[in-house]
């Protein structure tokens, strides 16, 4: 088994932000992409829930800035992860505690984000390595379930997601997490025609949102 990859120094731990795509299709996704890197939020979560995005995940990398770290997400089998890791990854995500797939990115040296909704998993996933640990869907147990996790495992680092709110952010925040994964409330309608504008604004809120709370 490999070492853990440190958050430290890393875009995710400076801007405390990943961005959460779902796609109707992977043509839709550069515009969205450069708007969300232009505003400063970097990491940006692709989700295998869109068509051919290993397929043609390492095209658009290479459209994009060395700044943008562009990850694979919904990743629930060792081939799945395999695969994107090989097409370029820079970081993996998980909804679901299973520890091959853990292992598979520690031995290839990239970070891996684990889903977790119960101490046994946040601990399994931690112990496993993992970079940090996704609490999953966070909306369902709430800001003080972080805390309460951090009485036994204070050290673990947490990323609440599923159902997390721009307003929501500072309580997160204040509650223990390294970051915040956003999606719906992010996102919005950026795939649906609205103003990349609006996108945008709410990118550059996001950002704002996490450094006061951290202050």
């Amino acid at each position: 088994m490999g070492e853990r990859l440190s958050l430290s120094g890393t875009a995710l731990e400076r801007t405390g932000v990943v961005a959460v795509l779902r796609a109707p299709s992977f043509d839709a996704y550069l515009p969205v992409v450069e708007t969300l890197i232009s505003s400063g939020v970097t990491c940006i979560e692709l989700t295998l829930t869109t068509p051919q995005t290993i397929e043609q995940f390492a095209s658009l990398r290479t459209q994009l800035p060395e700044t943008c770290h562009l990850g694979v997400g919904t990743v629930t089998t060792v081939d799945q992860a395999a695969r994107a890791i090989d097409a370029g990854a820079d970081f993996l995500v998980t909804p679901v505690t299973n520890t091959s797939l853990v292992d598979i990115a520690v031995a290839r040296g990239v970070p891996i984000f684990p889903g977790s909704m119960s101490p046994s998993e946040v601990f399994a996933n931690w112990s496993a390595n993992a970079t940090a640990v996704k609490v999953f869907p966070a909306a369902t147990v709430g800001p003080d379930f972080l805390r309460q996790l951090h009485g036994p495992f204070p050290d673990i680092a947490l990323i609440p997601s599923g159902g997390v709110g721009l307003t929501d952010i500072p309580d997160w925040v204040a509650a223990g997490a390294v970051a915040v994964s956003l999606g719906g409330p992010l996102v919005g309608g950026a795939f649906g025609g609205e103003s990349l504008s609006q996108l945008k604004l709410r990118a550059s809120r996001a950002l704002e949102l996490v450094a006061e709370a951290r202050s």
